[in-house]
């Protein structure tokens, strides 16, 4: 690999149309960068690329101006309809910027029309839009491209447009396989032309990105750019004037740490990551209330049509605060920014070279700060060894003002914020639980859950002894209470056989005497009348039962 050193734009082997290098005196730009003065010459010679090179090292001009170049010199001029390059990027803001950069040249080449095609927008203007104007050079999201290459009810066969393609460029080529957009690139690359240039540059390698060099690109030339004065055989992807910062606090105090930092730099322009896009509405209600006297604005992906508003507006600010998600960690060139703040540690570790590249562009400086909990200190290490990435420590503010209470009083007071409070906690905890370093990330503390297990089991040996208590205790009173209902019953039944008992007795005896009244009858010892006399008054209800037979009698016979 040939190393290229810096100079100025008249010094490439290729020379550029005059208007080219007009229109990059205007921009301010008179010497190449590294990855400019590499890429570019071989770009223009018709080589399809990869290029390697640490954010803000201005990948963006390395590859608008081989375009400009290579759709200048075609024989056949192009009409209106047809498309001579595409520029594919992740997110609609880094697609709103290369079309910002690109109209800064393409004024001064009227010929050329441009067509910006991003999510968020009716995609049936776009289509009448290509239409009217024409779209010679395309800066397009995947998603919206694809629907527009499978779209053809309004009369655009776009498929048809780009058979005289000469260059496709692919920017942030990881992020754009990262978020999932392989099979949109996968079908987008089916309706192209092969008899084409291709680029594909990113800050960082992966194997998808590898796999993709090899299905779109022909005999590709892999340039990898390093920054002045750094090492040849160093791996560093950031910025060599980024001033690189982590800050150990607890999880009670982070909050407060950083609404503390912020206010002691309020002059200042500041990006502040979180993991979620729930996070980001909840936090930035919260510091837009806490930090007085600052602009605090909010991004993330599922905003849909404030996005593009809100990304201008900030480019614009002279200080203030956008919290935001890693939509914005790619690619994005947001002017003076001073901090980048990670709340949330990235999900994995290439995001956080990214998210550090929004400041300290183009040999400008710049510091980044990432907030760690304590168990989570060996990340720092992590960094070093696997990204080339140093952090130094900065020590956290002593005893910052207590935020946590005006937080609560906040969530009471609004029902809005206490529901966006409750959804940032469930989302914050699931994307910490995905986090790819999930041995330095763990929900679950050692120490601190062998307490709580300690303290559960403990719980439990109590909860059984109490409900062993309580058994006991019931089984008895049960069995208390039984036993008196049956010493109740067997009083009874007791009762009940000696009232029996006594009415046997009784009849037992009547019986005897009428047996013995009866015998003196027979002997002649008693009259008759005198027999009768002595029944009567020795079984009156013996007298009585034949005194109810006598009157039953009656009554049958009347």
């Amino acid at each position: 690999m040939e190393q290229v050193t810096e100079g100025a734009w008249e010094t490439l082997p290729v020379p550029l149309h005059p208007r080219v290098l007009a229109a990059l005196r205007e921009l301010g730009f008179p010497r190449m960068t590294p990855v400019q003065s590499a890429t570019i010459p071989l770009f223009m010679k018709n080589k399809d690329v990869a290029a390697e090179a640490v954010t803000g090292s201005g990948k963006t001009l390395a590859f608008v101006i081989p375009i400009l170049q290579i759709l200048l010199r075609r024989e056949e001029k192009l009409k209106k309809m047809q498309v001579g390059a595409i520029i594919i990027t992740p997110t609609r803001e880094l697609a709103i910027q290369i079309n910002e950069v690109l109209l800064h040249f393409s004024k001064h080449f009227p010929q050329f029309s441009q067509i910006l095609l991003i999510g968020g927008r009716n995609p049936g203007e776009d289509v009448e839009r290509f239409k009217e104007q024409g779209g010679n050079i395309i800066v397009a999201t995947p998603g919206r491209l694809e629907d527009m290459f499978r779209r053809k009810a309004q009369g655009l066969d776009l498929a048809n447009c780009v058979k005289s393609l000469d260059v496709l460029v692919l920017d942030e080529a990881d992020r754009l396989l990262d978020m999932g957009f392989e099979a949109s690139i996968n079908t987008i690359l089916e309706f192209l032309p092969k008899q084409r240039r291709t680029g594909l540059f990113s800050a960082t390698q992966t194997q998808e990105v590898e796999n993709l060099v090899r299905a779109g690109l022909r005999n590709p030339v892999r340039i990898s750019v390093k920054e002045k004065g750094v090492a040849a055989t160093s791996t560093q992807k950031t910025p060599s004037r980024l001033q690189n910062y982590y800050m150990v606090c607890r999880a009670d105090e982070k909050f407060n740490q950083l609404v503390h930092f912020l206010r002691n730099h309020k002059q200042e322009k500041h990006l502040v990551f979180f993991s979620t896009c729930a996070c980001v509405e909840y936090y930035g209600k919260a510091l837009e209330a806490l930090v007085k006297n600052v602009k605090v604005m909010c991004i993330h992906g599922k905003m849909k049509h404030k996005r593009n508003k809100i990304f201008m507006e900030f480019r614009k600010l002279q200080s203030g605060i956008l919290v935001c998600t890693d939509v914005m960690a790619r690619g994005i060139d947001i002017p003076e920014v001073n901090w980048v703040l990670q709340y949330d540690p990235p999900s994995n570790a290439s995001a956080f070279v990214h998210r550090c590249g929004r400041t300290a562009r183009i040999g400008r400086a710049g510091s980044a700060l990432v907030f760690l909990l304590p168990m989570e200190e060996s990340y720092v290490n992590f960094l070093s060894i696997n990204q080339k990435c140093p952090l130094q420590e900065m020590k956290p503010q002593k005893s910052p003002d207590d935020l946590l209470p005006q937080l609560k009083s906040m969530a009471l007071a609004d029902r809005a914020v206490f529901e966006k409070g409750m959804k940032a906690f469930v989302s914050c905890v699931q994307a910490y639980a995905k986090h790819e370093c999930n041995l330095i990330f763990r929900l679950k503390d050692k120490n601190r859950e062998k307490q709580r297990q300690k303290f559960l089991e403990q719980q439990r040996k109590e909860k059984k002894e109490n409900e062993g208590r309580k058994k006991f205790t019931k089984n008895k009173a049960w069995s208390k209470q039984k036993a008196k209902k049956e010493k109740k019953k067997k009083m009874i039944e007791k009762r009940k056989r000696e009232e029996d008992l006594d009415i046997e007795d009784e009849d037992m005896q009547e019986l005897l005497n009428d047996t013995r009244l009866l015998k003196k009858l027979k002997k002649g010892k008693l009259s008759e009348g005198e027999f009768e006399k002595r029944v009567l008054a020795c079984g009156k209800g013996k007298a009585k039962l034949g005194d109810w037979g006598s009157s039953e009698l009656e009554g049958d016979d009347g």
